[in-house]
């Protein structure tokens, strides 16, 4: 059986050439079934409650390009005002794997609110490494997101 192998270079590789560097990650992770930021989780409720609420529907708000949802119309209007402080840090991509210098998805029930600021990670593994040397973590990843977020789509 024959394979027929096409070079990265030349005239099929120029007209591919473009569309590998362009990315399909979103800025804010969403769920790739409904669309919703964070999975659905009210983000208001990590700071409040012992575990985050899922939001609903009829409580949404549509914040850097994709919707958020929330437990009740207060929290909807604590976000309206300050969405800033309450959403995940790095659009709720892995904190630890930014830390480690990729953008990675995040599980919304894998958490840690540090230093009044919420963060998402993969794994369970990924949240206690975080944990470790969190200031040194979250600093390496700021720095990663400089770069890599202007790298993700806005829509």
């Amino acid at each position: 059986m024959l394979a027929l192998v096409l070079p990265l270079f030349g005239p099929v590789g120029a007209m591919m050439g473009p569309a590998l560097g362009q990315s399909t990650v979103s800025l804010i992770l969403t769920d790739p079934l409904t669309g919703v930021a964070i999975g659905g989780f009210d983000p208001i409720s990590y700071f409040t409650e012992p575990a985050p609420l899922p939001g609903r529907p009829d409580h949404e708000f549509d914040w850097m390009g994709a919707p958020w949802y929330f437990a009740n119309p207060a929290n909807l209007e604590i976000f309206r005002r300050h969405p800033e402080l309450y959403s995940p840090q790095f659009g709720g991509h892995g904190a630890m794997s930014l830390s480690r210098g990729f953008v990675a998805d995040a599980d919304p029930a894998i958490y840690v609110v540090y230093k009044e600021r919420l963060y998402l990670f993969y794994s369970a593994a990924n949240r206690e490494a975080f944990l470790l040397a969190p200031d040194a973590a979250a600093l390496r990843a700021e720095e990663h997101w400089q770069v890599l977020s202007k790298t993700l789509s806005r829509e």
